[in-house]
Formats: C-alpha cells, structure tokens, sequence
C-alpha cells in the first residue's frame, strides 16, 4: 500500500505527578505520515505543542527497536496497541485510519505508579529481579561455558523464556495486575539451565517473596498476558514457576 496521511484525534492521559488525579486530553494531529512510527508520532504532537508554549507529553522511549520494553503504552484499551507480539516503537500509522480517534493511556497497576503523563514506575521489576535473578557460578570464558552439555529442548525454552524484555505488558492486561509471567520468564530461564542450580531453591522463593512484597496481584489463569506479551512469552512458564515454588518451599533448609 502506497504511503498516505491521516488526520487524528488524540485522547491522552496527562497527570503532573503521583498526586495528581490526572484525565485525559484531546489533541488533533495532521499530516501523519502512514509509515511513520507511532512514538514518531507522538514526537509530532510534542512538537506542535513545544511551538504552542505547552508542556509535552512525557512517554518512555529508548531503542525504538522492539528490544527494550520501555515504550509502555495503552492504546485502545491494549498494551502495546493493536498489533500482535509487537511494541509501541515498532507499532506503524499504517495500523489506523484517516479520523480514528485512538486513546493512550500508562500501565494501570499499583505497582508500577504514574510518574508523569505516560510514564510509570517500574522499578518494581528491578527489585524482583535484585531478590534472585542472577548465578554466581563462573562459566569461565565462551569456551568453558559451551562446553557444559545442555539438553537442546531444556535450552530451546530457556532461550525463548529469556526473551522476556520486562516491558510490563503482562502487568498492564492482567485483571489483577499479577506480574506472575514476568517473573516465570526470568525463573525458567534459569531453572532450566545448569549453570542456574547454585541458586535455584532461593532464587525462586526470594523473588516470589519480592513480587507479593511490591503489591502485584495473584494469577487466575486468563491468559491476557501471553495474549498481549510482544514477545509471545508462554503462560506454560508460569505452570513451571509453581512448580519451582513449591519443590523449593518443601526442600529448603529452614
């Protein structure tokens, strides 16, 4: 399809801090170029209203590459927009039409609090992956680490765990924004691995530990987080992180 623009209307949460109620704004953007990015965008806006004398809209961006997760948006009631297994960077015009009204919004979880407009604090993730999500044996160089043997089926769902990004979409779909996804990604990543056993008991029972403490909800099973995950992290994790928490808590010394 030939390139073409779309005339938009915006409606966009802004919120100045943690304390403020915030709402949502109406803005209207033209000339939108189809093959732009949707962060590009929203650098459009942000332009218009620079040159206006209004605040800009404040939004999470780094790579714009899909890599990592920083983007996090609601768009249309979906993280990370409409498309599937994708960001918000990678996200294209194309995906709209010509006078849609699309409507942006930040995570909505307790445990990630609106900082300004679009932006959220996830340090959270951060502190659950502080509490274990890490080895301390030493591979050594490539070398030694290659020649450890690993079982390929073992190493095919470590590698497709550890593509977790830690973006939050999960967090952000679920109903009682459990962060259960996100954090069998990173404990299967290295359950499954032989180079993760030093820690495997404490690593799982410490960062459970940690997520209940930052205030994330239970899991119930829905599946809108591997729905809504742009890099298709399967809920056959979370089953695998159970497991993990309950040999640990029936075999750790207390």
């Amino acid at each position: 399809m030939s390139n073409y623009t779309l005339s938009l209307t915006l409606k966009i949460w802004r919120q100045k801090n943690s304390s403020d109620p915030g709402g949502f704004v109406s803005y209207q953007v033209k000339d939108i170029s189809s093959e732009m990015s949707f962060l590009e965008m929203i650098d459009v806006l942000n332009e218009q209203l620079i040159r206006e004398g209004q605040d800009p809209v404040a939004f999470d961006h780094d790579c714009r590459e899909g890599i990592c997760g920083s983007c996090s948006m609601v768009i249309d009631g979906k993280p990370h927009g409409p498309w599937k297994a994708n960001t918000v960077c990678q996200l294209h015009m194309r995906a709209y039409k010509d006078g849609d009204t699309i409507v942006i919004e930040p995570w909505r979880a307790n445990a990630f609090p609106v900082l300004k407009d679009l932006v959220v604090d996830r340090s959270s993730f951060d502190r659950i992956i502080q509490a274990g999500g890490y080895i301390s044996v030493n591979t050594g160089n490539a070398v030694d680490g290659n020649a450890i043997p690993i079982n390929k089926d073992n190493a095919d769902l470590s590698f497709a765990a550890a593509m977790c990004i830690g973006c939050g979409a999960c967090v952000a779909a679920c109903k009682n924004s459990s962060a259960m996804l996100f954090l069998s990604a990173k404990v299967s990543h290295l359950a499954l691995l032989p180079q993760g056993d030093p820690e495997r008991k404490s690593r799982v029972l410490n960062m459970v530990a940690q997520m209940d403490k930052e205030g994330f909800g239970s899991c119930t099973w829905t599946g809108a987080c591997e729905a809504t995950c742009p890099k298709e992290i399967s809920i056959t994790n979370i089953a695998r992180l159970n497991k993990e928490y309950l040999a640990a808590g029936l075999t750790v010394e207390k």
